[in-house]
């Protein structure tokens, strides 16, 4: 019954009722499902004035610090691999939120780190975005739990 609940809301969403099968279904789902967490997050980014790849490369910062990371280990940890990182760090050194130096051990290297803005931001925007999805995510621990290996069975091909 509960899946059946889940099948109309999709078909209601994108009003088709026609798969290929539940395979091609199920991905559709999860891309669909994809655009709607990523609308939702972007409007509550939007209040602290950040896009969603502002945002991953300030995680990705804070997961080092105080340890600075150069541009290319920043671009190795995003989510959407093509974003345009030496333009985003560019934008985020404009906010004041991140700082960039120059590397001690290779001068000819850039590295980055967070400003006590940027990790002020970043907690904020964590705080709101961890309301967002208990509010939005009408899952339990054990569901997620679920959910995230069935995701990373998906990916178990990933390039």
């Amino acid at each position: 019954m509960y899946i059946c609940i889940l099948e109309m809301k999709l078909e209601k969403a994108i009003q088709s009722s026609k798969f290929k099968s539940e395979v091609q279904k199920a991905g559709l789902n999860i891309l669909y499902t994809a655009w709607w967490l990523k609308t939702a997050t972007s409007k509550e980014l939007k209040l602290f004035g950040l896009t969603h790849e502002q945002y991953n490369v300030l995680r990705i910062l804070k997961g080092k610090h105080p340890e600075q990371m150069c541009v290319k280990d920043i671009a190795g940890r995003m989510i959407e691999k093509n974003s345009n990182v030496p333009r985003i760090i560019d934008r985020l050194v404009a906010k004041k939120l991140v700082k960039r130096s120059q590397c001690c051990n290779d001068g000819r290297q850039t590295v980055m780190e967070l400003t006590t803005q940027g990790i002020l931001i970043l907690n904020n925007s964590n705080n709101k975005l961890d309301t967002l999805f208990e509010n939005l995510m009408s899952l339990n621990n054990k569901e997620a739990q679920a959910l995230n290996q069935l995701l990373e069975k998906l990916r178990e091909n990933e390039l």
